[in-house]
């Protein structure tokens, strides 16, 4: 059977009261998963950003958009990494050609 392919765009936010250099690890970790899961199209660092609301007594966040190819499994799979990650604190994942 073929695999299944999609196009899909991820949002997450990491904790800056880690470090910067904490910060760039986890951005690097996560970048990585994705790129060996995915072809990565679009890479964008929105960097250090005010909340909106605090997330456990937090006001800022470092910010990453990626966009990227990958098989429909994936993205469920980077979910649950980052749910279990300690300094994310959100992350969004959509399908952008259903």
């Amino acid at each position: 059977m073929a695999k299944l392919n999609g196009k899909y765009e991820t949002v997450f936010i990491v904790n800056t009261e880690l470090g910067e250099e904490k910060v760039q690890e986890l951005v690097a970790k996560f970048k990585g998963m994705i790129e060996k899961n995915a072809t990565v199209e679009n890479v964008d660092e929105w960097g250090k950003r005010r909340l909106a609301y605090p997330i456990q007594d937090v006001n800022d966040g470092y910010y990453v958009l990626i966009q990227y190819t990958a098989e429909r499994e994936f993205p469920a799979e980077l979910e649950r990494v980052f749910n279990i990650t300690e300094g994310i604190l959100r992350s969004m994942t959509i399908r952008l050609d259903a």
